[in-house]
């Protein structure tokens, strides 16, 4: 018991491996095979088998009805020979008529017109075009009409059978040259055996046309064909020629049902034919029933199948395409409709395990990260100012020399501008931190306009707008100014006609949204969609370029500030103006305390 346990174990455990090599997508398709379709098409041959039995049964009931049908048909038709011949046989005038010694032919004549006349004879002579002959063993009788001598016929071959036969009456069933196919009842007429009074015969010869197409008539189902031995007597099929012999049955093959009847001494076989090809015929018949049990057996379960297996496999493809990026910075979520079930479980919690990694790596990596690019981006800034300073302190002592002159001569117009240029390289050289208020951006902002205004007189106006809740907001310093920069450079410079420029600063909902507008010249459409995706995708790298990178140190360093939430749109058009617009979380910025 122990080594059988120990074999089915050592069987197990080799399958099991082999079953672990291999591919979901063939695991499945061995379930489908094996504990589906061939236990589906055992059943469907099974099921088939049954209809064609039940087929195959049934046409044999219908064989064996033929058969009843036939020997009952054959049985009628002989029944009126026997009852002629019986009634001949009680006819006392007629037997007397058969024993009368006639003086001459004259005295036979005349008695036999009274007899054919007067006796039964007259009125079953013909019935159903039977032919009636009555024979004697009287010499005195003249061959001819109804009446025959004995004498004339005992070389005959149906007279052989019947006196062979223990018969009576006897069925003879013949053929002659001179007749063809003959089917006669013949009886004895004699009242005590037939060595002591002479013989006396009848014999009927039945009617074969009729009895061929009384058989023909009755249109069976099956070829029917009625045997004498190994010759055919009669067929529903034909041919039924009464002037040729009787033909030997050669069909044996085809015979799906035999049955055998006693008739008046003879033995017939009813051979009925199978149909040919009726399985086929069935089947095809069946057809509908069979392309059901296709359709519902076999392709049903498949598209099931192929259902299941795209479940499994498309969700075990896309949590294997997550676990090939776990070796980039951040683990990917699942995205999509992951469902309910074992799979769908496993990719809900690996997606709750990627958010609580990310942050962890947000936490230890990123932040470090973000610092040393900010570090990064400030010092590249700083180096930008750097490059631009000659002497700031020489510069801001010859700014302040310059305005006092200026008022000493009231020129206060030059001193109020030679001011706000000393606030602006202040605030330009001095990166002691990264960030300042809106209010101080804004304070910075607009002496810059006031600048901007001097030099360009009428062609210049301007706006600045911001809610007080904003101001105490810390914002990247100078990204403001550079946005109103750029419109006066690329927007106001371009345009001979007077323009606008509007600083807008407020919130709306949960987000900080900074807007400069101006109405100059505008951008081509391609400009705008350059300038746009540079925005949106800044980088340290597009600093070192050269050209006009001022707008991308802007968006850099607002873009590292809010952890990249912030969403940067560029709106113009050629000829109207410019609106740059930032949106800023509320939940990513800061205040002064």
């Amino acid at each position: 018991m122990k080594s059988l346990r120990a074999v089915k174990d050592g069987i197990m455990t080799r399958m099991g491996k082999r079953l672990n090599d291999l591919s979901l997508r063939k695991k499945l398709r061995y379930l489908y095979y094996f504990c589906i379709l061939v236990p589906i098409a055992l059943t469907d041959a099974v099921i088939l088998l049954s209809l064609t039995q039940a087929e195959r049964s049934e046409q044999r009931r219908q064989m064996a009805d033929v058969a009843s049908a036939v020997q009952y048909s054959v049985k009628t038709f002989a029944e009126t020979p026997s009852v002629i011949a019986r009634t001949i046989y009680l006819d006392s005038s007629v037997m007397n008529f058969l024993e009368t010694d006639f003086a001459d032919p004259a005295a036979y004549f005349a008695e036999y017109q009274r007899i054919v006349t007067q006796s039964v004879l007259s009125g079953i002579g013909h019935i159903d075009n039977s032919v009636v002959t009555i024979y004697a063993d009287n010499e005195r009788i003249i061959n001819g009409g109804e009446f025959s001598k004995v004498s004339s016929v005992r070389e005959e071959e149906w007279y052989r059978k019947f006196t062979e036969s223990p018969y009576d009456p006897q069925l003879i069933i013949y053929d002659t040259q001179e007749d063809g196919r003959v089917i006669s009842l013949v009886r004895d007429l004699g009242r005590s055996p037939r060595s002591k009074k002479g013989e006396r015969l009848v014999k009927i010869d039945f009617n074969y046309s009729s009895l061929a197409m009384n058989i023909g008539n009755m249109n069976y189902e099956y070829p029917v064909f009625i045997c004498l031995g190994d010759e055919t007597v009669l067929s529903s099929q034909g041919p039924n020629n009464q002037r040729e012999a009787f033909t030997r049955f050669t069909r044996a093959r085809e015979v799906g049902l035999e049955e055998s009847f006693d008739l008046y001494g003879e033995t017939l076989t009813v051979r009925v034919l199978r149909r040919t090809n009726s399985v086929v015929s069935f089947l095809r018949d069946q057809a509908p029933i069979l392309f059901l049990l296709i359709l519902f057996n076999i392709l049903s379960p498949r598209i099931i199948m192929d259902l299941i297996e795209r479940s499994i496999n498309t969700r075990l493809y896309r949590l294997g395409d997550v676990f090939n990026t776990v070796d980039s910075e951040e683990l990917i979520p699942i995205p999509g409709d992951n469902g309910r079930d074992e799979i769908g479980g496993l990719m809900d919690n690996y997606n709750r395990m990627a958010v609580r990694m990310n942050d962890l790596i947000d936490q230890v990596y990123r932040n470090r990260l973000r610092e040393q690019e900010m570090d990064i981006a400030r010092q590249n800034a700083e180096l930008l100012a750097l490059q631009s300073q000659i002497n700031p302190h020489f510069l801001f002592n010859a700014l302040e020399t310059i305005r006092m002159h200026s008022i000493l001569k009231d020129e206060h117009e030059t001193a109020d501008m030679v001011e706000k240029l000393a606030i602006m390289e202040r605030q330009n050289v001095d990166w002691s931190t990264d960030t300042d208020t809106v209010r101080r951006e804004l304070e910075f902002v607009e002496a810059y306009l006031a600048l901007q205004k001097y030099r360009f007189g009428d062609r210049l106006n301007y706006r600045v707008e911001a809610e007080a809740e904003c101001e105490d907001i810390l914002v990247p310093k100078l990204t403001i100014t550079t946005f109103v920069e750029n419109a006066c450079v690329h927007g106001i410079e371009s345009k001979t006609n007077p323009g606008w420029i509007f600083v807008r600063v407020n919130t709306d909902g949960e987000e900080l949204v900074m807007e400069v507008e101006d109405t100059g010249g505008g951008m081509e459409e391609d400009e705008v969609r350059l300038l746009t995706e540079r925005m949106r995708s800044a980088s340290i790298d597009m600093l070192r370029e050269k050209g006009r990178v001022g707008v991308v140190n802007a968006c850099l360093r607002i873009r590292m500030m809010t952890d990249n939430t912030a969403v940067f749109d560029l709106e113009s058009e050629k000829g109207i103006g410019t609106v740059f617009t930032v949106r800023i979380p509320l939940n990513k910025v800061e205040r002064r305390a």
